[in-house]
């Protein structure tokens, strides 16, 4: 959608593809030209799956990673026609889907290659999969020291193509590097499997956006920037070290302008009120937009340029600020996220105030805010 239908909620999610091109741009050159695998999944961290990809697959993006099959198929039917990793595991009786998609298809078991080799057998189609390394997350993939039970299955699978073979960090975005590098090495001890036996080796990437910023030796063959690129910093001892832009702002406007009297509590429960009279607005948007009840009482908006505080519990779809000495009007915009005039709310500090991260924040953002794309 644009920004010239007026027919939409007040209350909207706007997503600059500007800024989004030019973060990709940064965080190719940063990585020393390498290919890109731009992480999409959760709706693109709340920016909109479909838009996003398009848009990055139009600058050059090398590769996808998503989640589900689900974010695939829907990827694939909109016409992206780059290659598309699903991180997750996959359940047999999604395999044929996958295959019939061009999907790329995550390893983490020599349970798992096998069938996957059976099922691209049965349905005459070749697989395209990334093995799968747990270098210390401890979440899926095989298991470091015993790597060369999966590498070596590999190479008897008739109906599949090692197309990489990756692992994630648990700690990358930490200030003590000291886990990551561990898991690096751990990582390219198991590859020197293919070094043994003279094999060329597959497409290596273990990059993600914290150590895409903070450790360049984990570059390698692709790095996999995922909430980098949408400008946001992926942990608060993680600095952004780039002059990356926040693609997403999160905007609505005054529909109700009261001045309550002294005294008078706010909200559920109560848990606001004020020795004196008060100017309040309310605000259409609440916790089924995603925006955290947690923020209750926490948080500020920008309404004028001004910083105004959240007067009492978020409803579900509308919250109170106050205006303490400043004045508003119905109408007015009102910005969750992003910048108006010289103040700037960022994602990163609703996100502290909330006690929550970034990441939870974006890809809450509910399906019925609309996505604007300027």
């Amino acid at each position: 959608m644009t920004p010239a239908d007026e027919s939409l909620r007040p209350t909207q999610v706007r997503v600059d593809l500007g800024a989004l091109a030019q973060n990709l741009t940064l965080l190719r050159h940063h990585a020393g030209g390498r290919p890109v695998m731009a992480v999409v999944k959760a709706n693109a961290y709340g920016h909109g799956l479909v838009e996003v990809a398009r848009h990055l697959e139009d600058c050059g993006v090398e590769a996808f990673g998503v989640a589900l099959l689900e974010e695939g198929l829907t990827l694939r039917e909109a016409g992206i026609t780059r290659p598309i990793l699903v991180f997750g595991g996959i359940p047999v009786a999604q395999m044929p889907a996958l295959l019939r998609h061009q999907l790329e298809l995550t390893a983490p078991s020599v349970a798992k290659l096998e069938q996957i080799d059976a099922a691209a057998a049965a349905t005459g189609l070749r697989a395209r999969v990334h093995l799968k390394i747990d270098t210390g997350m401890g979440r899926i993939g095989v298991q470091y020291f015993n790597a060369d039970t999966l590498l070596e299955a590999s190479l008897h699978c008739r109906h599949v193509e090692v197309a990489g073979v990756y692992s994630h960090f648990a700690n990358a975005d930490a200030a003590d590097l000291g886990h990551a590098r561990l898991q690096l090495e751990r990582f390219l001890e198991a590859l020197a499997f293919y070094e043994r036996r003279s094999l060329p080796c597959p497409t290596r990437h273990i990059a993600n956006s914290a150590a895409l910023l903070q450790l360049p030796e984990s570059h390698l063959d692709m790095v996999r920037p995922g909430i980098v690129l949408y400008g946001v910093a992926p942990g608060p001892e993680c600095s952004l070290r780039l002059p990356l832009q926040p693609a997403l702002s999160w905007h609505s406007r005054v529909v109700y302008f009261k001045i309550l009297p002294a005294h008078h509590p706010v909200s559920y429960g109560s848990s606001w009120c004020s020795d004196r009279p008060e100017r309040l607005v309310t605000v259409p948007c609440g916790y089924g937009d995603g925006y955290p009840r947690a923020l209750s009482n926490r948080a500020e908006v920008l309404i004028r340029g001004r910083r105004c505080p959240i007067a009492g519990k978020i409803c579900m779809d509308q919250f109170m600020a106050s205006l303490g000495e400043g004045s508003a009007y119905n109408g007015d915009e009102v910005v969750l996220i992003g910048r108006q005039q010289d103040e700037c709310i960022r994602v990163e500090e609703l996100a502290e105030r909330a006690g929550t991260i970034p990441y939870e924040i974006l890809t809450g953002i509910g399906a019925r805010v609309p996505r604007v794309y300027v």
